[in-house]
């Protein structure tokens, strides 16, 4: 049993890491993009980053409140409207980021190993709680991925990488060889 305890205890903080390390890279492309660009349309097939973002709050506020013992959809929450096109600051915009994700890591947080062996149900379809953080992780990371892409986009040559740069993989794994040494 203790083994199983520390197994979920040591899941629940990688799942938690796992979250941050996405919520930073989406993080530091919009501090490479100024306020007109959340608006920045690629094409008709993909959403701007204003919709991402408002659409990742409504999903983390619906998913991630009263995790244990509520459907996950809630009633309350209304999905089209976090598709349609809006005009908001960037200062609003950045609420709802931190809102919506202060929610899901608040949640995480409150977990007990225990927790992880509970089901719970989004849309009515019941998952265990590992299935559910895992849903919601790669559902994030696709959005987090079209943000990177559309900032991508925007800055062309004037991105910063957020990660090795093209043909940097030697000189970074060089780099780390000489921080352990």
């Amino acid at each position: 049993m203790k083994l199983l305890s520390d197994m979920n205890e040591l899941f629940i903080k990688s799942a938690i890491q796992q979250f941050k390390d996405y919520k930073v890279l989406a993080e530091k492309t919009f501090a490479q993009l100024n306020d007109e660009d959340f608006y920045a349309q690629p094409d008709v097939a993909n959403n701007n980053l204003a919709v991402n973002i408002t659409h990742l709050h409504g999903n983390m506020l619906s998913r991630w409140t009263s995790f244990l013992t509520e459907d996950g959809e809630k009633e309350w929450r209304r999905r089209d409207v976090e598709f349609a096109a809006k005009r908001l600051e960037r200062g609003h915009l950045m609420k709802l980021w931190e809102e919506g994700w202060q929610c899901l890591l608040n949640t995480l947080q409150s977990l007990q190993p225990g927790d992880l062996e509970r089901t719970i149900t989004i849309r009515t379809k019941p998952l265990s709680v590992i299935e559910a953080i895992h849903r919601q992780l790669t559902h994030y990371a696709y959005h987090v991925g079209q943000i990177v892409f559309i900032g991508k986009h925007i800055r062309k040559d004037q991105w910063e990488s957020l990660s090795i740069t093209k043909g940097g993989s030697n000189a970074f794994n060089e780099q780390l060889k000489s921080k352990t040494k």
